[in-house]
This record gives structure tokens, sequence and C-alpha cells, in this order.
């Protein structure tokens, strides 16, 4: 963990999903959890950075609570409230026992599964995050893709020798295979298996240099592909989201 601490103080968390390229992976994800979301829903977002997803979801007046191991991101997800209907604490996701059993209506398991290495770590954080989520509920889980992330970081930027099909820098990379072998586990019903970014992070220039008018173009094509199993080996970034069986 003291790799993913060090990463993240040096990291710009906060203004990742505010570019052209990381709003796509930002807007589809919003966009599958208010399919799901309801009034008076209850959310749990565990790994939440600086909190994006969070103070979305609070300004939408639904309770949100928050947790994220790294304190710098925690300094800057207070400084992003405005009056947001969301508390946030210092946390480890494979450990939430300060939470009860089936408590939420959604929760969130993002930025976790990135920096999970060992199968025993990705385990007890899903295995977590269904805990306190409500029979009936909404698991959302993201993954980063390996392939994707070996072409674009090892062969288009050039950094080859730090990336292997299952690592890259401080990141855990993932095939679907592997999610599926993970969820085996569990009872719970996938509902969707989502490419939250498709081949955005391919063009990342292409994508920040878009007018409006063909970003909403783009956007509106995303949207139509982003479930197609084809897609989801060239996304960086993948969304699995699966019911709590009761």
């Amino acid at each position: 963990m003291d790799d993913v601490l060090k990463f993240y103080e040096n990291y710009d968390e906060d203004g990742r999903l505010v570019t052209k390229y990381g709003l796509v992976e930002f807007l589809t994800t919003m966009r599958f959890i208010e399919k799901y979301l309801r009034p008076g829903h209850c959310v749990l977002d565990i790994g939440a950075g600086t909190g994006r997803y969070s103070h979305a979801l609070a300004q939408m007046c639904h309770a949100v609570d928050a947790v994220e191991l790294v304190p710098h991101n925690i300094e800057i997800f207070k400084k992003n409230m405005r009056n947001d209907n969301v508390a946030v604490r210092q946390g480890d996701a494979r450990d939430l026992s300060a939470f009860a059993d089936n408590s939420y209506d959604i929760t969130l398991l993002f930025g976790p599964m990135y920096h999970l290495f060992e199968v025993e770590d990705k385990l007890a954080a899903i295995s977590e995050a269904i805990r306190v989520t409500k029979p009936g509920g909404m698991v959302f889980a993201a993954y980063v893709t390996s392939d994707a992330v070996m072409l674009a970081e090892g062969f288009v930027r050039g950094r080859l020798c730090d990336i292997s099909l299952k690592r890259a820098y401080d990141f855990a990379l993932h095939r679907k295979e592997d999610i599926d072998a993970l969820m085996a586990n569990f009872k719970t019903t996938r509902l969707h298996y989502v490419a939250t970014d498709g081949f955005t992070n391919h063009m990342r220039p292409t994508m920040n240099e878009m007018g409006d008018a063909t970003f909403d173009a783009y956007l509106k094509y995303h949207f139509e592909v982003c479930e197609r199993a084809d897609m989801a080996g060239i996304s960086h970034h993948v969304l699995d989201i699966f019911r709590k069986e009761e």
C-alpha cells in the first residue's frame, strides 16, 4: 500500500476525469449508475479518490458514505465539498468492518481493484462490497484492462519495460476471464459489463482537441457500443455491474 500512497501524492486524480478523454469514462459510469439509482437510495463509494462520483451523487440528493485509503486524496475530497450530503473516512477496501451488513442500495468499488494484486486481496474487497450491500442491491466494480494498457502505454508511449499483462507500474491488470474467475466465488448476477472508455484513451490528443459537436457525436457512438463484447478488450477501464442475490 505504500506504493499506492506515493503514487497518488504525485498524481492529479482530481483532474483525470475532467479532461475530454477522462470525461467519457465518468459520463459512461454515471449513465449506468443513474440507470439503477432511485430516490432515497444510499450509496457507499469505496476507494472514492477525490470524490468525483461521491460529490456528483450527493448533489443529486442521495446520501453518500465514502471510504478512501490515501490521505492526500481525502484532503482534496474535503476541499471539493459544497454542502454535500456525504461523509468520508479513511479506510481499506479489504476491511469495511466499520459498516454494517446489508446497508447500501448501491456500492461503488472503483479504485481498489486497480491496486490489489493478490487474489485473496481482490476477493476480500469484492466480498466486503457485497456484504455491505442490501440484498437485491447493486455493486459497480471497475478494473484496468491488460491488453489496452499494454498497447497504449507499452507500445504507443514506449513504456514496455514497465508493463506485463498482469501489472503496469502500480496498477493491477485484468482480462474478462480473470474477472469472471473472481466473481465465480460469489452469489451475484451480472447485469452489465461495460467498456467505460472504449477506444478513448488510445487517442487522447484527438479527444482533447475535439469540438463540442464532435465530442457529443463521439459520446453517442460510444454509448451505443460500450456493452459490445468486442469493445471490452480495447478499453482501458471496464465496469462490472452486478446484483447481490437474496
